[in-house]
């Protein structure tokens, strides 16, 4: 028989009072990837996490992981957990924690150079609360992979960190992938989800509003961007482009154009610059990213 799914979650509620957190949530996370989880504050997402880690109680809907139910005893030495915030005692000694971590597994990573690989050697005798919360990150990181799990939660893993920290996280995460971890995150940062992801699922208001591989979501539409003067009307050029194009202008005189960017669609562009006297500045052209898919289904307005 085939494995189960590292993640299987099917029509998941969960409720605090009055409010829905999640709403009929249904996703599928595989072996042996990296799956992100991403959406607005507010959407859900890490209620779904400790629901999976079993250390929330779910009002409807069912969740499988690994195979078995959120909380089973049998999941502790399978799965890795690095929480949002927290988890470590204050007073605890980020070298000694590691290594109490560590004589949980059978079979535990070298905690003296996992600490190392993650920038941590020097504070080995620091207490958790004296650690900058960069730091912190990482050793709730290294905690969360000691014990050579099966699968790993993953929420924010690189909140706070500094450029070289948050480029070492990536590196381990893709290091887990290849050796056939399978890992759920969450992530604010579109960037690390495209980079590091084989699967993305977007939910807002507790539901999922799309999922699939970065190439997917993205699409193969390019969009062309320039600066020119503000104000030169749109209505001649979006008549000279390809069919299916759309073009919009900022006040500030930032120019969009979205379709088949193509020499055709490039030397429309310019000829209409051209006729109105303007240089077009700037010029760049550019793929769809994920940002502008979140946004496009999130929408743009600030959530709290």
């Amino acid at each position: 028989m085939a494995a189960p799914p590292a993640l299987e979650i099917t029509g998941l509620v969960k409720r605090y009072g009055r409010a829905t957190a999640v709403a009929d949530l249904s996703f599928t996370a595989r072996r042996g990837e990296v799956t992100a989880l991403l959406g607005p504050n507010g959407a859900g997402k890490t209620s779904t996490l400790e629901i999976c880690e079993g250390y929330r109680a779910h009002d409807g809907g069912t969740v499988r992981v690994l195979g078995l139910e959120p909380g089973d005893r049998a999941l502790r030495a399978r799965v890795g957990v690095m929480p949002q915030t927290g988890g470590v005692p204050g007073t605890a000694k980020a070298g000694e924690f590691l290594r109490l971590m560590a004589s949980f597994h059978t079979h535990p990573l070298d905690p003296a150079a996992l600490m190392d690989r993650l920038g941590l050697t020097e504070h080995a005798r620091t207490p958790y609360r004296r650690l900058s919360g960069g730091q912190q990150q990482r050793l709730s990181l290294a905690a969360a992979i000691v014990g050579r799990p099966e699968l790993v939660f993953l929420d924010e893993p690189t909140a706070g960190l500094d450029p070289q920290a948050r480029r070492a996280t990536w590196e381990l995460i893709a290091d887990l992938r290849a050796a056939g971890v399978s890992v759920l995150l969450t992530t604010h940062f579109m960037d690390e989800a495209e980079q590091l992801s084989d699967q993305i699922v977007i939910i807002d208001r507790g539901r999922v509003v799309a999922e699939g591989a970065p190439a997917a979501l993205t699409g193969a539409e390019h969009q062309l961007r320039f600066r020119a003067r503000a104000g030169l009307g749109l209505d001649e050029l979006l008549n000279a482009l390809p069919a299916g194009s759309a073009a919009k202008e900022s006040p500030a005189g930032h120019y969009l154009i979205e379709g088949e960017v193509g020499p055709e669609l490039l030397a429309t562009v310019t000829a209409w610059c051209a006729s109105h006297g303007v240089l077009a500045e700037d010029l760049r052209i550019e793929r769809r990213t994920l940002e502008d898919v979140f946004l496009e289904l999130t929408g743009r307005e600030l959530r709290g």
